[in-house]
């Protein structure tokens, strides 16, 4: 029996006994239940759920009688069940296209914050249950994850980094007017080792739960400046220092080999896009146990509008075709020499939502349908510190559970079209 303190006007404390609130159980009748990717699947189980958590697996479909006070029954007998995927790179504050100057420019803070939980419910639809943001102005991120946490909104688990980069790199304003450049200008740019430094803390401190750097030039940075590297060593250091000294780690925005090597000889937890990943940075990928977060969907989302949109300027178009169509290529020599990778899909570049799409890439790139689904839950987890709480179907973990026809195992295309999506215990789609 638990108490709770009654205060009243005289300033007096009672105590008044509260009786236990009883679990909300689910039990979740799974036809074909991948539980722990890697693993074999199992036919014909009970996942148990209470309130928030996976309590336990039970062989056979447990009828609803059979637990004390009752249960609700989720009947996905004729269904394959899989633990909800994860996005390890995403920008929920936009999408890609013609109207993105204007805008910046004419949309408010608060409406912009608005488009952002619509995309999140979007990517949450879709069977991704966890995201890592890894470019959005930070203090709208920071609130959307603390929002979703709290409960007052609904939307995948964010976790939200915090940027750092180098004046007139990727991470820098460009395309605009100096004026606007001026006004635009963001705290988390530095130039030199004790000024990135400064940045990262900054990032830390205002709630980043990691720091986003750009080692190297980007496509969509709108000036001829290349993909290669263009943040220092001794910057990446500091950083990478910075971070790791207030138990943050680092994710490295990084096409051309060069600046993917710094990265990883820096000590990054991650390589975003890794778009030129040759034999010295698979090499070091192996020996840091840092993750590959391929991000093929952007490249070939950027690539077509390269062709087929007239809103790129010439410097981008440019990069985007020759970036976008040599991802696939070198993801395959990667994967293919026993380089960890984490799913990412850039989404923000692709429209959200469509973050499966990643996978099929990737299976047509070489990879097998298991160790895609692995990438997109167990090293997703693995990634982001949370494999004690999410990325398989165990006891004590959160249920995050997804669900589709027929075995993405056989086909990795069933990922197009998820048809239940359980978050945290709480049904999102059925």
């Amino acid at each position: 029996m638990k108490w709770r303190h009654i205060f009243v006007a005289t300033g007096l404390f009672f105590l008044t006994a509260v009786a236990p609130a009883t679990a909300a159980v689910t039990l979740i009748h799974a036809g074909e239940l991948l539980a722990v990717p890697g693993e074999s699947p199992h036919r014909n189980k009970t996942i148990v759920v209470e309130d928030d958590r996976i309590v336990e697996i039970r062989d056979g479909f447990v009828p609803a009688a059979s637990i004390d006070g009752g249960a609700v029954v989720i009947d996905l007998r004729g269904k394959f069940v899989l633990p909800g995927l994860m996005d390890m790179h995403v920008h929920l504050q936009g999408e890609l296209g013609p109207h993105n100057d204007r805008d910046a420019l004419k949309m408010s803070d608060q409406l912009m914050q608005m488009r952002s939980v619509y995309y999140a419910m979007n990517t949450l639809k879709a069977g991704f249950t966890t995201v890592r943001d890894v470019g959005s102005s930070p203090q709208e991120m920071y609130a959307l994850r603390d929002a979703i946490n709290n409960g007052w909104i609904d939307g995948p688990r964010i976790i939200a980094a915090g940027g750092v980069g180098i004046t007139g790199g990727h991470a820098d304003i460009s395309g605009v007017s100096p004026d606007l450049m001026e006004f635009y200008a963001s705290p988390s740019v530095c130039d030199g080792p004790y000024d990135c430094r400064r940045a990262s803390r900054n990032a830390i401190k205002f709630g980043a739960d990691l720091i986003k750097i750009t080692s190297t030039g980007g496509v969509m940075t709108d000036r001829a400046t290349g993909t290669g590297q263009q943040m220092e060593m001794d910057e990446l250091r500091e950083v990478v220092q910075a971070a790791e000294r207030m138990g943050r780690k680092v994710a490295s925005h990084a096409h051309h080999e060069d600046g993917i090597v710094a990265a990883l000889e820096a000590g990054v937890a991650s390589i975003e896009h890794g778009s030129y990943t040759g034999p010295r940075a698979i090499r070091l990928f192996r020996e840091t146990g840092a993750y590959l977060v391929p991000t093929l969907l952007a490249g070939k989302t950027v690539a077509a509008m390269a062709v087929e949109v007239d809103f790129m300027s010439d410097a981008v178009k440019a990069k985007a075709l020759r970036v976008g169509n040599d991802m696939a290529g070198n993801f395959e020599k990667a994967h293919k020499a026993g380089v960890n990778v984490a799913y990412g899909t850039d989404s923000g570049i692709s429209p959200h939502g469509t973050n499966a799409e990643e996978a099929v890439l990737m299976v047509e790139a070489g990879m097998s349908e298991m160790n895609v689904i692995i990438s997109a839950t167990i090293n997703a987890a693995d990634l982001i510190d949370m494999s004690d709480s999410i990325g398989t179907i165990e006891d004590g973990k959160f249920a995050d559970i997804i669900a589709v026809d027929r075995s993405p195992l056989d086909d990795i295309e069933e990922l197009l079209d998820v048809d239940f999506v359980m978050k945290g215990g709480k049904i999102f789609k059925q």
